[in-house]
């Protein structure tokens, strides 16, 4: 039954998170606790100040404080043994309790690591999404004229440009890209998302940001959708070459409707796979990619974290994204388990 599998994948999912997000507290486990004690630190020596008038004495604000950092420590089990120490941090992630950051601050000038993160999230979907639908659609309308025709020129000239332009950095081609329209013929701006001050009003706003999008989006669609057609020829390809295929032309059925009638529809498994595969891979964002555009994204994000040693922004940002990332693969399963009937059954025949 469909719904054994949609609960048997919905449960294995939830079990390789915990299990990754156990593994991630025992490997960052000793600097999270050094940050920790920092900030209760930081914490105790600012109500130290504030109690200064308080008349209490010397001795008393010292006892005082002392007993308050105590109890911190047991609030947050630092004085409890290494595995449940580890323990309690996983489920302080597991329930996105990511706590403060250490220096990075988000715009509003807050430290809670989650609104630093959900800050990010839209830039990097937004970039990369869009990059990857676009990309898509290119593909897969090119890779169905090649199909067409093997071997004929365009295939030909088209897999010659697909080797040569698969090959390149996405970094280094965006570099050539910012040197070019925006130095040499400044087209586009060399970076970020928004004009700086951004403009007022909610048309002008979106313009803008559409103007910033469309050179980081053009590199990476130039980059993606030619090895994304080239896959997508070989995949329909070989549909083209089944009895069903003949039959159907056989018929009198206009080509057209052979291509996007039967051989796509039979060819979709593989090609939405590879599709929704390269959407979930964008989650992350592209670390070199965001820095080079200085665009704002959970990339960008992970570089900054590392640079400054910010393990609660690195923790919170690993776990959203491997979350978000599962929770894709479970998506596709299910679009998967419509597509491909023996899926249905756990691949039975």
């Amino acid at each position: 039954m469909y719904w054994k599998y949609v609960l048997r994948r919905l449960l294995q999912s939830v079990l390789t998170f915990v299990v990754i997000i156990f593994i991630y507290s025992a490997l960052f486990n000793t600097v999270m606790e050094t940050t920790l004690r920092s900030q209760i630190n930081e914490q105790i020596q600012g109500e130290m100040m504030q109690f200064a008038t308080s008349g209490l004495t010397a001795e008393e604000l010292k006892q005082h404080f002392e007993n308050r950092k105590e109890r911190l420590y047991e609030q947050y089990h630092l004085n409890d043994s290494l595995p449940s120490r580890i323990f309690w941090r996983a489920i302080d992630t597991l329930t996105l309790n990511f706590g403060k950051a250490s220096t990075i601050k988000s715009s509003s000038g807050s430290s809670d690591v989650m609104e630093i993160i959900t800050e990010k999230i839209p830039n990097t979907l937004l970039l990369f999404l869009t990059a990857s639908v676009i990309d898509v659609i290119i593909g897969i309308a090119l890779g169905l004229k090649k199909a067409q025709k093997p071997n004929g020129r365009m295939d030909r000239w088209t897999s010659i440009i697909t080797m040569i332009v698969y090959g390149l950095p996405t970094w280094w081609l965006g570099m050539v890209f910012i040197m070019f329209f925006s130095y040499v013929i400044p087209i586009f701006p060399s970076g970020g998302i928004h004009s700086i001050p951004p403009p007022e009003g909610g048309l002008a706003y979106f313009l803008d940001t559409l103007y910033h999008l469309a050179l980081p989006v053009l590199v990476l669609v130039i980059v993606g959708f030619w090895g994304r057609a080239y896959l997508i020829r070989n995949i329909v390809l070989g549909t083209l070459q089944e009895d069903f295929i003949m039959s159907a032309r056989a018929r009198g059925l206009s080509e057209r409707r052979v291509l996007f009638g039967h051989t796509l529809r039979t060819a979709a498994p593989p090609i939405v796979t590879m599709a929704l595969t390269s959407m979930l891979l964008s989650i992350s964002g592209g670390l070199i990619y965001e820095g080079i555009f200085s665009w704002p994204g959970m990339g960008n994000l992970y570089w900054i974290a590392v640079q400054q040693n910010d393990i609660p922004v690195l923790m919170g940002n690993l776990a959203l994204t491997t979350a978000l990332y599962l929770m894709g693969l479970v998506i596709l399963d299910l679009i998967y388990g419509f597509l491909d009937p023996r899926i249905k059954v756990g691949g039975k025949a």
